[in-house]
């Protein structure tokens, strides 16, 4: 009822309005365009002044259809406010204002590509007076990262038309990205390159787009580098992306060939490896590469030549030949090869050379070779010379042994080369002299003997007794021109041993006098007498001196020897009974108790006599040690 009433109420005043005769002017702003990126919302403001104030206004939005039409999408007054059924806004637009406030807003959420469209807004007053606004909506999508893709196959330069260079894509963008070729920073001319553009349109609405590039390449581009850029649309304004920089393969003809020692860097020497490199200044595939020395032709293998082990043979000129297959051009360099060279080393005389001794030997060695040389005489790891000539002087056995000549190229390291000489001096036996050929030994002592003797031919060695009679060698040594014979004799008796040594050329013998001892020990005598009575004891010690070891000289034989011992053994088992009858008083018509008694009271003194072998002088000695004269024995 309220509601009739008030329309009621506008109807009126709209006729009065008209009965007074006044025109109503409504004017409306709207922006030309509002931008958003797809899935954003957007926010159209429409606003709006009117002579006869902006309350009771009636507002209408509207967008234009693909084919021009309008189409009402939401309507406002005083009394209601609407948003019309069945359009592709209905969900999703919102209007915020009443009008009093002359600004009203469309709000779109979840912008979607087909939204992009223009949009009315229709403003009528109370009167007559109607005013409208419109806005296009843009809507904006940022493309995926480009793609740039290069031929994987070189360009010739020989090629008659353009070639193709690569391809440049973006795909997913909106509005259309635009792709721009550059090369080395510089963006290409459509005039001077080939740019083939290709526009695709996604399912989605979304645009993708392809450049492909062709040109016609020469020699100088071989070290270029190309890329796209992407220029794409944002709201309020444009951004730029760049793909990555690609190369291409450029195929040109050479010019000009070269040829060249890789390794071993410096001098070449014999059984060295050699790495020859052959290169033209081109690189075109269909160019064949060739080495030629003295009419042989090498494969190369990458361009390289490796000869292995090589001689003065490889020495020469190597001709290196480019020839195009396309063309049959062909371009040739060269470069020189020296191989240094040192012949095996001549000794003269060979091998093996025999010289009297005490006289002079002269011996060369010579090598041939590309270089200076020097050479040395060499023998035990000594050095004796330092010219090609060896001269020995008065040769002696010392002068005989193995003489290496070592001849070696100073420029080149272990360049060298080596021979040998054997000398062998002829001579007579020579027996070097022994320390000491005088010897004694122990009786039944074994002594060993050494007899050292030089010579060649190597003299032959005999052990003999003065005699005459041979020995037999325990073991003997034999080198060139010397032998050690050994013997061992058991010494049973004074003998001597002769060492004989004899060659071709002559004899030498040595002596050895081996004298036989025999070391004998008197050992110390204790005697004691312990006499027992009622009333005294009386102790008497009676000691003899030891006689120290004396060498005995045995002229005789063994039996003379064992005859003493045996004499020595009874005079021990007679002095023994003699001290027993002592003891029982059998001797000297008296007892044991009365002579000691008797020499108690004399001067206390017992007396032994004792006698050398080698004196007939008797020595008495007192119970204190005092010397007594024969007389008081």
């Amino acid at each position: 009822m309220a509601t009739r009433n008030a329309a009621c109420l506008l109807v009126g005043l709209l006729a009065l309005f008209h009965t007074w005769g006044v025109t109503a002017h409504v004017e409306v702003n709207m922006m030309d365009r509002v931008e958003v990126f797809r899935g954003e919302t957007a926010s159209i403001a429409c606003m709006f002044t009117s002579s006869e104030g902006v309350g009771g206004m009636m507002i209408q939005w509207f967008y234009v259809t693909r084919t021009g039409e309008k189409q009402k999408i939401y309507y406002q007054d005083a009394t209601m406010k609407v948003v019309d059924k069945g359009t592709q806004f209905t969900d999703r637009i919102s209007v915020s204002g009443t009008g009093a406030t002359g600004e009203i807003v469309l709000t779109i959420s979840n912008v979607e590509l087909k939204d992009q469209l223009e949009f009315i807004c229709l403003i009528k007053g109370l009167t007559e007076g109607t005013g409208e606004g419109r806005t296009k909506l843009r809507v904006f999508v940022t493309p995926d990262l480009p793609n740039i893709e290069g031929v994987q196959t070189g360009i010739s330069v020989n090629e008659d038309g353009p070639s193709k260079i690569g391809t440049c894509e973006v795909k997913n963008g909106f509005p259309k990205p635009n792709i721009t070729w550059y090369r080395n920073k510089t963006p290409l001319r459509v005039d001077v390159v080939k740019v083939v553009p290709s526009i695709t349109t996604e399912s989605s609405g979304l645009f993708s787009v392809k450049s492909e590039l062709s040109m016609k390449v020469t020699k100088e581009e071989k070290d270029d580098l190309f890329y796209c850029e992407i220029n794409y649309f944002v709201p309020g304004g444009v951004m730029m992306t760049e793909t990555n920089h690609i190369n291409i393969t450029v195929y040109y003809p050479s010019t000009s060939v070269s040829v060249w020692v890789e390794s071993p860097k410096g001098t070449i020497k014999e059984g060295d490896s050699i790495e020859l490199h052959c290169r033209g200044n081109g690189n075109m595939p269909s160019s064949i590469l060739t080495i030629m020395h003295e009419n042989d032709n090498y494969p190369l293998v990458n361009n390289v030549l490796v000869l292995d082990d090589v001689t003065r043979l490889h020495s020469g000129v190597y001709h290196c030949t480019s020839m195009d297959t396309d063309t049959f051009e062909e371009l040739s360099g060269n470069t020189t090869v020296f191989v240094n060279y040192l012949d095996p080393a001549v000794v003269m005389p060979e091998d093996t050379v025999l010289v009297t001794e005490g006289n002079e030997l002269t011996a060369t060695c010579n090598a041939l070779s590309s270089l200076e040389t020097h050479t040395v005489w060499m023998k035990n790891g000594k050095e004796v010379s330092t010219a090609h000539s060896l001269i020995l002087k008065d040769a002696t056995f010392d002068s005989a042994g193995m003489y290496v000549c070592v001849v070696t190229v100073l420029k080149i390291e272990g360049m060298e080369t080596s021979g040998t000489l054997n000398v062998k001096v002829q001579g007579p036996p020579k027996i070097m002299k022994p320390s000491d050929n005088e010897i004694e030994e122990s009786f039944e002592s074994t002594v060993d003997l050494s007899c050292n003797v030089r010579g060649f031919p190597t003299p032959r060695v005999i052990w003999t007794t003065s005699d005459g009679k041979i020995l037999k060698m325990a073991s003997e040594t034999e080198t060139e021109g010397e032998v050690q014979s050994n013997v061992s004799i058991l010494v049973t008796s004074d003998i001597t041993a002769v060492c004989n040594a004899s060659n071709e050329f002559g004899t030498d013998a040595v002596t050895f006098n081996i004298k036989a001892t025999i070391h004998t020990t008197t050992p110390a005598t204790t005697t004691t007498s312990t006499t027992t009575s009622n009333t005294t004891t009386i102790t008497s010690d009676t000691a003899q001196p030891a006689i120290p070891p004396k060498k005995i000289k045995k002229e005789g034989s063994g039996v003379i020897i064992a005859v003493i011992i045996i004499c020595i053994l009874l005079l021990a088992i007679l002095g023994s009974v003699l001290y027993f009858l002592y003891k029982k008083g059998k001797i000297c018509g008296r007892s044991g108790k009365q002579d000691l008694t008797k020499e108690k009271s004399g001067k206390d003194n017992i007396v032994v006599e004792m006698k050398s072998d080698n004196t007939e002088e008797a020595v008495l000695l007192g119970v204190n040690g005092e010397k007594q004269p024969p007389s008081n024995q």
